[in-house]
């Protein structure tokens, strides 16, 4: 299956997944088979890259927790000394001034006891010590639950890197899974690979003097730095996995021509072959962008920081300006031409004007509903999902429909793929009718702002989200780059001025049921 397009076959998944078992029994020989076996071979990489995903959080969840708790516990006890450099430079004088001095007569009247004790703390926060800390509860969280665990996920995976710098971490996962009931709490030296493994600023907490005076290295120490390792190269696919997906190999995303086409590759993207240029480039835009954010900031009078709290970056919020009389006349105006419109009444007139329900076609292998039926149907699923009404809820009182034809029309056109095309449809149509004399010509979102609502598990855009936990659907909300010069153009406008601007909001909307059920009611 490596030659077949992965369109082809999640297209073949789909039909073996909306087919019940009863109809796959029916197909002949040749085609059953195939159904089945690429289902199973999508649904396998599906499977690793689930396990992936778990390793990655385990592994994350316990460093965070850790650090977390931490800095919780020294943030507490931790006093910032400020104009260190003065401090050492008083302290380098006063000891040059009387060297056979003690302590407390020479140094202590130049810089106070306290202040030397705050200045050991912060050193110790930032230092070996708070490293020490966090490794400390990341052991005990490791060894007393998840050790037990990890294991076995790493046995039903196989890693693979194409680099030969990643191949310490490689080697260690291979040793570790061979030496899985090895039951020795400390290991030699030179038993693991540590260069490319551990860094170096954590390979003085991992090696240890033995009894013999030589240097050992714990184990579960040694298994928490490979997993970290492995986790950090995992996600910019340094080190892949066979049979993912997600985590393929890299060199598979590339198309075949690439290495005899490389330059007319990189000349599409608009990119350097010099690596070392384009980190040149993105160095200079981040200290540009880092350097004006360092000089206005403290002139911002709308921005301050605060050294407590959950909330150190404080941005005062804007006066809201006055609400111009001419937008509530144009609310007013398109309340009045539209009174009592319900959300599937705007659902089906935005089909009418877009006719984004072309976009589901069948994942059978014919269709025998008429385009109107079908179009009936597939607004009544979707308006179900999406608002968390449910299929029965949109059945009752309604007639014309049954509960197991919507379910039919579920099962056999709404995934993913043809929803996304459906909601670009609808986006692009939306950019096309702007009126650009008011919004400009602009469509690229200049801020931009999300929230996670909780969804039911049958709709088509529920994700779990690692950082808000939970099942739901990320809302986001756009602002243009010309959107709120609205506002101050209302309030430069004349009477006659907004009603020429509503009805040339309303002609683009001549063609609506909604408006022609005005203009045959009212004249």
């Amino acid at each position: 299956m490596v030659n077949v397009s992965p369109k082809i076959l999640n297209r073949y998944r789909l039909r073996a997944v909306t087919e019940p078992a009863r109809e796959l029994r029916r197909h002949p020989e040749p085609i059953r088979s195939a159904l089945l076996t690429i289902f199973c071979w999508q649904r396998r990489k599906e499977i690793i890259d689930g396990l992936v995903d778990l390793l990655i959080q385990i592994v994350h969840k316990i460093s965070v927790r850790a650090e977390k708790k931490v800095i919780e516990e020294l943030v507490g006890e931790l006093e910032k000394v400020d104009g260190k450099t003065t401090l050492l430079f008083r302290l380098a004088e006063a000891a040059l001034e009387q060297p056979e001095g003690a302590v407390k007569e020479v140094l202590f009247p130049v810089v106070g006891e306290e202040t030397l004790l705050a200045l050991v703390k912060e050193y110790h926060f930032k230092g070996p010590t708070y490293r020490r800390q966090v490794h400390r509860l990341v052991r005990r969280s490791f060894s007393h639950h998840y050790r037990r665990m990890i294991p076995m996920i790493l046995d039903a995976l196989r890693f693979r890197s194409n680099n030969t710098a990643h191949q310490p971490v490689i080697k260690a996962l291979e040793w570790l899974r061979k030496h899985r009931d090895d039951r020795r709490r400390h290991l030699q030296q030179d038993e693991v690979p540590i260069e490319g493994v551990v860094s170096p600023q954590l390979q003085e907490i991992l090696l240890d003097i033995g009894p013999d005076e030589g240097k050992r290295i714990n184990r579960i120490d040694y298994e928490i730095y490979v997993l970290q390792a492995l986790r950090k190269r995992l996600r910019c696919k340094e080190i892949w996995v066979e049979g993912a997906d997600r985590y393929r190999n890299p060199d598979e995303d590339l198309p075949v021509d690439f290495e005899t086409n490389r330059q007319v590759y990189y000349q599409a993207l608009k990119q350097p072959t010099d690596v070392e240029s384009l980190i040149e480039s993105v160095q200079q835009d981040m200290h540009h962008w880092l350097g004006k954010l360092d000089a206005g900031l403290p002139e911002d009078p709308m921005v301050r920081l605060r050294t407590k709290g959950k909330k150190r970056i404080v941005v005062t919020p804007f006066d809201p300006q006055p609400e111009p009389a001419q937008l509530l006349r144009l609310k007013t105006e398109v309340g009045r031409r539209w009174p009592m419109t319900s959300l599937l009444d705007v659902l089906k007139e935005t089909d009418l004007r877009v006719g984004f329900t072309d976009a589901f076609k069948t994942l059978g292998s014919r269709e025998n509903l008429d385009r109107e039926t079908l179009q009936q149907r597939l607004l009544l699923c979707l308006y179900g999902l999406g608002t968390n009404t449910g299929i029965k809820r949109m059945v009752s009182g309604n007639h014309d429909v049954t509960y197991p034809e919507l379910l039919y029309i579920r099962r056999r056109y709404l995934e993913k793929n043809a929803l996304r095309e459906a909601i670009r449809q609808v986006i692009n149509a939306t950019f096309a009718i702007r009126l650009s004399h008011i919004w400009g010509e602009g469509t690229t979102a200049c801020a931009s702002d999300g929230k996670k609502f909780g969804a039911w598990d049958q709709n088509l855009m529920t994700e779990w989200h690692i950082r808000y936990g939970g099942r739901g659907v990320m809302i986001y909300w756009h602002v243009a780059k010309r959107s709120t010069c609205i506002y101050s153009q209302l309030k430069r406008c004349s009477s006659s001025e907004v009603a020429a601007m509503i009805e040339g909001v309303l002609r683009h909307c001549t063609d609506m049921t909604v408006e022609k059920q005005y203009v045959d009611s009212h004249g």
